[in-house]
């Protein structure tokens, strides 16, 4: 039984206000993103597949895969997607010291704006959405605006069908949601299984794909 639901509940939002859950929308618009690239071939094949649907998203890179893959790197930003901090090392919140967390997001922060003649990005997602409450309250002084979701596709769970993955998505899905799916290699059988399948069904039912930009 998985303690985190595949919908963010609405009282969790609450209790979090500070953070960004949804995107507040009256226009048939989703809003895709993905943690923990880049990853040689997984993302470039990402990349082709949101172009194939003229598709935006949110790519929450961790600093040292962005440092091993300077090239991949460079091909989202050309792409024309946003561009979030997911931390240097893919550290765990509640496993780490407030200012130990914080100088790693900005080692992060250092890759993704200086890599290519990058600017910066100001968007942070946790890994595994983990981040305790003195940390998010420091990034925000720092400007950082804390992306969380609405709806999981559970894309990593290896315990899961790929036919599955795609439902998480298909049925808690809606106008103004931040989807997570993850541009890496543990969960790319279930991400390149669901990933056309959501953007065709949805694409025909009139929605957009766009980036977060705050």
């Amino acid at each position: 039984m998985k303690l985190t639901p595949v919908k963010t509940p609405v009282v969790a939002k609450k209790m979090f206000p500070n953070y960004i859950w949804d995107i507040a929308t009256t226009t048939k618009e989703l809003f895709l993103t993905f943690d923990d690239g880049p990853t040689p071939d997984i993302t470039n094949w990402t990349l082709k597949i949101l172009d194939d649907y003229n598709a935006k998203a949110t790519f929450f890179c961790v600093g040292g895969n962005i440092d091993q893959h300077p090239d991949i790197y460079q091909n989202i930003i050309e792409a024309g997607h946003s561009i979030g901090n997911h931390t240097q090392h893919h550290i765990k919140g509640w496993a780490t010291k407030t200012n130990a967390y914080i100088d790693n997001v900005s080692l992060a922060e250092h890759s993704i704006g200086t890599k290519l003649h990058t600017k910066k990005t100001k968007l942070f997602r946790p890994p595994y959405g983990q981040i305790k409450p003195q940390q998010g309250k420091k990034l925000i002084e720092l400007g950082y605006k804390i992306v969380m979701w609405d709806v999981l596709s559970f894309d990593w769970d290896q315990d899961i069908s790929e036919e599955q993955c795609l439902e998480n998505v298909i049925s808690k899905s809606k106008s103004g949601s931040i989807i997570v799916f993850h541009d890496s290699i543990k969960a790319s059988k279930n991400m390149m299984y669901a990933l056309p399948k959501v953007l065709e069904k949805f694409s025909l039912e009139g929605y957009k794909f766009k980036a977060l930009e705050f």
